[in-house]
């Protein structure tokens, strides 16, 4: 039972090292490596391996690099990026831009379609003003993380919650506890980056130049299909606010949106060879290693031989960030969720898991998949990429301010 324990740990090694001998791995290569050395080694059976899977994320991701691949491929996304970044005058400004326009977007949209679409963006912007494209990816990474914690559709976790945990009128709960501590600590992210990024973010002007459409067919499908995602988005959150008990999944959303593109473009075929294959295989194998993880009961065992107090606010935010490390933010909510339930958990405790679970992606780069998402687009589209230590060492100090944050309103309320 403790051979899938050895294994994430030998993952977890890989992906900070990111390096064997003159061999350098891919952080989608450690995590298929993981999910056959758990089937090779007779930890969890192929047919449950299979139903390990998370269908509906894989449809969800699929559907989102289509969308994604058709706005850069058509020239489309540089020009949304002219006008959303056009207006900041200088550094200060377009990393404000990028931490709250993407952050309250990401609440909107889901972090890990923000990472999808904003990855391209920050690089393009990156090679346009002669920018270290680390600062202004990582910039991304910490704004879609934060910015999504306030939204019960911001992230998958913060969903299950909203779904699970008997919260009525999720939207308003959600804004009730988390969006003053989220705004402040985007603000945080900001005087951070600056600190850290000091030689990128001087303060100096920027001038910006528009992009032609390169593919104007392919632009107005694309158009289509984002008009699309966000109909059916806001018509979700409308249905919530109204509490119409019909439930618009949001693969189905993402389905429905990336159908134009799909069935009208004849670069149909050149887009799907586009899509981001490596990540959705990292996805695959990630679900496949962790049910072999949970199946030990291991971190299950842990919680309960240390016999914590699981109401309390410190203790859910500690433990959420620290196991979403080691089992990604979703398994852990899963695990978490029921144990707050029979506890007799309430509406504060489980917001507190929402924020611990989701802000646990700004300490290390396996904390959350939207960040696996942005450095895998990142190698594959420019050969840029972020290790685990340079994450780290921003990320350490940014999420403990975070928790602080958080706790500190939570007391208020």
């Amino acid at each position: 039972m403790i051979i899938p324990i050895i294994i994430l740990a030998i993952v977890l090694i890989l992906v900070a090292i990111r390096q064997i001998g003159n061999i350098k791995l891919q952080i989608w290569q450690i995590m298929l490596f993981g999910a056959i050395a758990v089937l090779i080694t007779g930890q969890i059976s192929p047919t449950n391996a299979l139903r390990s899977i998370n269908v509906d994320v894989m449809f969800f991701l699929f559907s989102m690099f289509v969308i994604g691949v058709a706005l850069e491929e058509s020239g489309y996304l540089s020009h949304i990026s002219y006008k959303i970044f056009g207006r900041a005058k200088n550094t200060n400004q377009l990393l404000l831009l990028i931490l709250f326009g993407m952050g309250f977007a990401s609440a909107l949209l889901m972090n890990d379609t923000l990472a999808i679409i904003g990855t391209p963006m920050v690089i393009l912007l990156a090679k346009k003003h002669g920018m270290n494209s680390k600062a202004l990816l990582i910039t991304l990474a910490f704004a879609i993380t934060i910015g999504s914690v306030m939204s019960p559709i911001g992230n998958p976790q913060n969903f299950l919650i909203a779904t699970q945990g008997n919260i009525n009128n999720p939207f308003l709960i959600f804004l009730q506890y988390l969006l003053i501590p989220t705004l402040i600590n985007l603000f945080v992210a900001f005087l951070l980056l600056k600190i850290f990024y000091k030689e990128q973010f001087k303060n100096i002007s920027l001038n910006h130049s528009k992009e032609p459409i390169k593919d104007h067919k392919l632009a107005i499908l694309s158009k289509i299909s984002l008009a699309l995602l966000l109909i059916l988005i806001f018509i979700k959150i409308a249905m919530a606010f109204l509490n119409v008990q019909i439930d618009i999944r949001l693969v189905y959303i993402t389905l429905i949106a990336a159908l134009p593109i799909l069935v009208f473009s004849r670069k149909r075929i050149s887009i799907i060879k586009k899509v981001d294959w490596h990540t959705l295989v990292f996805f695959a194998a990630m679900f496949i290693l962790m049910e072999s993880v949970w199946d030990t009961g291991f971190f299950q065992s842990i919680i309960t031989t240390l016999n914590l107090n699981i109401l309390s606010i410190p203790i859910i935010l500690v433990i959420s960030v620290l196991l979403s490390q080691l089992i990604s933010n979703v398994p852990l909510v899963a695990l978490y969720l029921p144990m707050l339930s029979h506890a007799g958990a309430i509406t504060k405790e489980m917001i507190a898991l929402a924020a611990g679970s989701t802000i646990a992606g700004n300490l290390f780069i396996l904390g959350a998949a939207s960040n696996v998402i942005i450095i895998q687009n990142a190698e594959k589209k420019c050969g840029e990429t972020i290790t685990f230590l340079e994450f780290a060492k921003i990320g350490i100090p940014m999420t403990i301010i975070n928790i602080l944050i958080y706790w500190l309103f939570f007391i208020i309320n």
